[in-house]
């Protein structure tokens, strides 16, 4: 008696069943004096260290060699098994995935245009504060805070539905987390990367502008 690990018979992407595994021969096997397990066909497993499609004419003589007249069908690697298993899957994630690309392209334009325009509006502002004495890096570091803190909010508050939301795809998932920590982190900074250069730049330019222009075109 022992145990193995779990396998997975109908793909990798599904929970393996529970499996019992019997001798070929058993005695008084429920009340029968012998009982048998017998299949008409035979799989093996050969490990190779190289690509194993080169190993496929040796395996054939080696199964000929004890009879010639044993067919040797469906030859194929794991490799193959497993891509069969997870087409499904991994179509379905492809999917998503350049879905989830272009979503945040579009997010990430979207975000530095309604930043940028947001900081260009603040122009007069600016000027206002330049002309009562306020310096330029005190200006854009002022503007730029602002900015940083409404996009630490709003990924905040993204990070959160997304950990939500990910509960959703955990039944298409196998072998990953549904909250990957990292994914998230790095989607989270690049946002903040995006919403600092969406502010910094326009920013910038406008403490450059001259006070008094500003002040004479209002």
């Amino acid at each position: 008696v022992g145990v193995v690990a779990d396998v997975h018979d109908d793909g990798v992407d599904r929970a393996a069943t529970p499996t019992l595994y019997w001798p070929f021969l058993v005695a008084d096997f429920w009340g029968m004096k012998f009982f048998g397990f017998f299949a008409r066909t035979t799989t093996y497993a050969v490990r190779t260290s190289g690509p194993p499609t080169d190993l496929l004419p040796a395996i054939r003589q080696a199964v000929w060699s004890v009879n010639p007249n044993l067919p040797l069908a469906d030859v194929q690697t794991l490799q193959n098994v497993l891509d069969r298993s997870m087409a499904r899957t991994s179509f379905t994630l492809t999917l998503l995935s350049i879905a989830a690309t272009i979503a945040l392209l579009l997010g990430i334009v979207g975000l530095y245009g309604v930043v940028s325009y947001s900081v260009t509006a603040r122009t007069r502002e600016i000027g206002i504060r330049l002309a009562i004495g306020a310096r330029q890096p005190d200006v854009t570091g002022m503007v730029l805070k602002h900015v940083l803190i409404l996009a630490a909010v709003g990924i905040a508050l993204g990070l959160v539905a997304a950990v939500g939301l990910s509960r959703l795809m955990e039944a298409i998932l196998f072998g990953v987390a549904p909250v990957d920590f990292t994914t998230y982190a790095v989607t989270g900074l690049l946002l903040a990367v995006v919403v600092a250069a969406a502010g910094y730049l326009p920013a910038r330019r406008a403490a450059k502008v001259d006070p008094a222009q500003v002040l004479r075109h209002d």
